[in-house]
């Protein structure tokens, strides 16, 4: 089969190398960067971040299968995909090690803001050692909006930290609670609740039309002076304007983004000069998360040659 990789060559870690060295029996092309001219002659493709709309299938006859090479999902019309007889799948991230990956990236943010790694550098650029004093994170509350596999794998991973942990679900119960450790859990209606009590707030639930721009100007108003805010989820998830006015104004001590409102971000945009760690959109980039979703994504390519359905596959 013909598999397009909708990316360059090298992106996401390797993983073209990688896929190709499981299936070598295929044919993979890789694109020049992100987006779709075209689908002719391809029966598999492979997004990444490019978008697959209605006019792009059609551009092609042979495509049967639209395969993530992640969780995300938000770029493709699976209503389309789905009248033309056309398989949609990702991989989830608690199926290949991906959501323990940006738990660790995630944390490694809440350190370094807390321990102002900016003012670090200064302070040695002006050689003043003992400088500056950092903050703990024993003893501050964490607040996880959405529970799903990275919540978890958050939750899990924060507990020896000696943080307060609560969350917000679309469904919250007790045995999530006892389970992952909370203090509290609420519903979606108890964002407002959960931003006032945390001293870090970290996004990662998925982006959908109840999500878009879930953290606006009230939003970020509603949060604790100097807290910091840690985005890890899709772009679309946070009001771009209203994230740096929260940075310019002080409101929020610092944020911490791996995701972004478009992508490549402009590095000249105004909202790296404030007090930002910013990451490639590499948090579920390493070896354990790669080498589980290259073995997914092989093993759907190879359900689809066979003529059975894939793994997660997604209807609506």
């Amino acid at each position: 089969m013909r598999i397009l990789f909708a990316a360059a060559e090298n992106a996401w870690g390797g993983f073209l190398g990688m896929i190709r060295s499981k299936l070598p029996q295929h044919e993979f092309e890789a694109t020049d960067g992100f987006g779709i001219e075209s689908v002719e002659g391809f029966e598999v493709v492979i997004p990444t971040m490019s978008a697959v709309t209605a006019e792009i299938m059609d551009s092609g006859h042979s495509l049967k299968l639209i395969q993530q090479c992640g969780a995300g999902l938000d770029n493709v019309d699976i209503e389309a995909a789905i009248e033309r007889n056309i398989w949609v799948a990702n991989v989830p991230t608690d199926k290949c090690g991906n959501a323990e990956s940006v738990a660790e990236l995630g944390i490694y943010m809440m350190v370094a803001l807390s321990r102002d790694v900016w003012e670090m550098a200064r302070s040695l650029a002006a050689r003043n050692m003992g400088e500056p004093q950092g903050k703990a994170l024993l003893g501050k509350t964490v607040g996880l909006v959405g529970l799903g596999g990275i919540g978890r794998a958050f939750a899990e991973r924060l507990q020896p930290f000696g943080v307060r942990l609560i969350g917000i679900r679309r469904s919250p119960d007790e045995r999530t609670k006892t389970a992952l450790g909370l203090d509290w859990i609420g519903g979606k209606d108890d964002l407002n609740e959960l931003l006032q009590k945390s001293d870090y707030v970290i996004l990662c639930l998925p982006l959908s039309s109840e999500s878009m721009n879930l953290m606006n100007r009230e939003s970020f108003s509603q949060m604790k002076e100097g807290a910091f805010f840690i985005k890890l989820s899709r772009g679309g998830l946070v009001y771009r304007e209203a994230l740096e006015e929260a940075l310019a104004s002080g409101k929020i001590g610092g944020a911490g983004l791996d995701v972004f409102w478009e992508e490549p971000p402009d590095p000249n945009d105004r909202i790296f000069s404030y007090n930002v760690i910013a990451t490639p959109h590499i948090a579920g980039s390493t070896d354990v998360s790669m080498e589980g979703i290259v073995k997914v994504v092989a093993e759907n390519i190879q359900r689809v040659e066979r003529g059975e359905r894939p793994l997660y596959e997604k209807t609506l």
